[in-house]
């Protein structure tokens, strides 16, 4: 069993879900607030709960796979977080910084992704 606080991937993920709480999430219409505001909020936090279930798992294969369901859910906050800012709720300013954010957790976790699989 891994300690999933000592995983960076875990740590950048858990600092995504903090910032998107902090300078996304607030900026929302409350018309949006069971539609894309719930679904950029459950895909943000479950990047980080996938590593965390991941790192419970006996094999290097069940953790990869919690690990692909993290990148998912990464794939499903980017999209969200564009379709919010092509629809003009939040500027390029605030888009820039967590887009960024994002790419980072994707491509952590995919390179512990491949790390794993290729692992013999």
């Amino acid at each position: 069993m891994r300690d999933y606080k000592k995983l960076e991937v875990w740590k950048k993920s858990h600092l995504l879900t903090k910032q998107m709480y902090k300078t996304i999430l607030p900026l929302m219409p409350i018309e949006e607030r069971f539609a894309l505001t719930s679904q950029l909020r459950r895909s943000t936090y479950s990047i980080p709960l996938n590593i965390v279930e991941g790192c419970g798992k006996n094999t290097d294969k069940d953790f990869a796979h919690y690990l692909d369901n993290a990148l998912g859910s990464a794939l499903e906050a980017e999209y969200t977080c564009y379709l919010i800012f092509d629809l003009e709720y939040i500027n390029q300013d605030q888009y820039d910084p967590i887009n960024l954010l994002i790419n980072e957790v994707k491509a952590m976790l995919i390179s512990f992704i491949n790390f794993l699989r290729n692992e013999k």
